[in-house]
């Protein structure tokens, strides 16, 4: 009977493990809960280390799952004591108290899904009505409108959620390579060589067409004082974008220029973001627009300004370097793309006007000029670029020149 009952605890907490692994994004599924209760059992828990490695053989089939896996099992199995009590009773118990360390890349994550699995198996004892607003109706339509520099914690975290959750389906552009399609121009050279092969007594028409492409996105993204609040919530927008898409670049500029475009590419965003902010020197610092960009057209265009692009250009346009240098940097980066897309969060302030002179400068020299600082501005970018309409009179350039005199 004792066993029977302590065998029950094991699989409820090998259970209880394995959904804080799935809501923290990690293929785990009901086949993996059986198999880890038997590897468990069949080899006999000794010691701390036979639980981990066990445990990782069953869930853990990817590197980037691994730093997830360790942050979960480190807050999950936290006490020395649990390993011998394993096969009698095997739950979590309260973290000892110490001084708090900082985060790993990975463990945010980790305790949002471990908190949310013990919300969720005690959420028939709470009542309704303690739910936070933010997650009602009304809630949502607040958050969406919400400027990111006044979120709180909770809805910044919920803001990185839905970032990453905006699919970006540009338009397609057509190039001037011709392809091999099932209708369009008379493909001569396909045609003949299809009717060689077949004796020269029948002739099947082959077709070309004109091959057509996802173009290339590139991001430059200001990361100085008063731009780092935004900056960090949109790189988890583009983290996902970069997740679905394969020819995203990425740029960082305060006072220097910086390609995290492989950083990126990581598969966990908490990951991914560290890494970006490790990279630069210059977070939160000082900005020069003008030389990042000439440093980006000088050294990168070429490589990373083919096939079309499209250019999110994301700053304030608070310029500290001269006007004549940041006109003629604009002019060229404008002419090397097919749009270019101004995103800035200063047009979050109702009474806005381009009277600034950095601004003036660039103004002219973009297709877009468009908010950046909350869910519903991102939004209204991706669905301006889906539709392939990019052009409104809220976002014309000209139409802010004029306004401002």
């Amino acid at each position: 009977m004792g066993n029977e009952a302590n065998k029950g605890q094991i699989v409820e907490n090998i259970t209880f493990f394995a959904r804080t692994l799935r809501k923290a994004g990690m293929p785990v599924g009901p086949a993996h809960v059986v198999d880890a209760v038997r590897a468990v059992e069949t080899s006999g828990i000794s010691n701390r280390e036979d639980l981990y490695w066990t445990l990782h053989a069953i869930f853990v089939h990817k590197r980037e799952h691994r730093i997830l896996f360790d942050e979960a099992f480190q807050i999950y199995w936290r006490n020395r004591g649990l390993i011998e009590k394993m096969l009698s009773l095997l739950s979590p118990v309260a973290p000892p108290r110490g001084e708090p360390e900082k985060p790993k890349a990975g463990q945010t994550r980790i305790s949002q899904a471990f908190k949310a699995t013990q919300n969720r198996e005690t959420a028939q004892e709470k009542p309704r009505l303690e739910v936070d607003a933010s997650f009602t109706v009304s809630g949502q339509e607040v958050l969406r409108s919400k400027d990111f520099a006044q979120m709180t914690a909770s809805e910044i975290d919920a803001a990185k959620h839905a970032l990453r959750n905006l699919s970006l389906s540009m338009d397609k552009v057509k190039k001037r390579r011709l392809v091999a399609s099932s209708k369009g121009s008379i493909d001569p050279r396909r045609t003949l060589r299809a009717s060689i092969r077949a004796g020269g007594q029948i002739i099947d028409l082959k077709h070309r067409n004109r091959q057509v492409v996802q173009p290339p996105l590139v991001a430059l993204c200001d990361i100085s004082g008063s731009m780092s609040n935004y900056s960090r919530l949109l790189l988890h927008f583009l983290h996902g974008v970069a997740e679905h898409r394969r020819d995203v670049h990425v740029f960082l500029f305060g006072t220097r220029l910086t390609n995290v475009s492989r950083q990126l590419r990581l598969k966990d965003p908490d990951e991914a973001l560290e890494a970006c902010s490790s990279g630069v020197e210059d977070w939160s610092g000082g900005t020069r627009i003008a030389t990042a960009l000439r440093e980006f057209n000088h050294r990168w265009s070429r490589r990373v300004l083919g096939g079309s692009p499209t250019v999110l250009l994301i700053t304030d346009g608070l310029e500290r370097d001269t006007d004549e240098d940041l006109e003629r940097e604009m002019d060229r980066l404008h002419r090397s793309c097919r749009h270019l897309i101004w995103l800035n969060p200063l047009l979050r302030f109702d009474g806005f006007q381009a009277r600034a002179r950095g601004i003036r400068a660039m103004l002219p020299h973009v297709d877009e000029f468009r908010a950046a600082h909350s869910l519903d501005a991102v939004a209204d970018l991706v669905s301006a670029l889906s539709r392939n309409d990019l052009k409104t009179q809220q976002s014309d350039p000209k139409e802010w020149l004029q306004s401002a005199g």
